[in-house]
């Protein structure tokens, strides 16, 4: 089983890391979302970087309406469009934590975190990346 897993993982690692490396690389529309995007999620995704949108691979984001000041938890987080979009509903005072294992997805995402926390107008930063497994978070780093 633990073969069977690790064969697994570096799949996963090698398509998300390496062969993709556009929205249009997918080789699935397994994951195609059918409704509109909110209003509000459009004002915040148009200032998250282009090569973090260029780089979203899923499959929407199911984010509720009143996260201020919460702790938000992205599992497969990818380059991070959903963390920093997470970010933005947080406030300053709330902290989005975004999970991977794919060390090209994280350091897509961690290139821009004071990016974004300039574009809120935030005095530092209220995100993080981690190295893990989501099926097992005693792996995050």
């Amino acid at each position: 089983r633990t073969h069977t897993m690790a064969v697994s993982h570096k799949d996963v690692q090698d398509y998300y890391g390496k062969t993709l490396q556009k929205s249009d690389d997918l080789q699935t529309n397994a994951c195609c979302i059918g409704e509109q995007i909110p209003a509000a999620h459009k004002k915040i995704l148009a200032r998250i970087h282009e090569e973090i949108l260029t780089k979203f691979y899923g499959c929407g984001s199911p984010l509720p309406d009143g996260l201020t000041g919460c702790v938000v938890l992205d599992l497969g987080s990818g380059t991070g469009r959903d963390v920093y979009l997470a970010s933005a509903f947080v406030g300053e005072k709330g902290k989005v934590i975004g999970v991977d294992m794919t060390d090209e997805q994280l350091a897509v995402a961690r290139k821009y975190v004071d990016y974004h926390a300039a574009e809120f107008g935030y005095s530092s930063p209220n995100v993080e990346f981690r190295k893990g497994f989501i099926e097992d978070l005693k792996t995050i780093g």
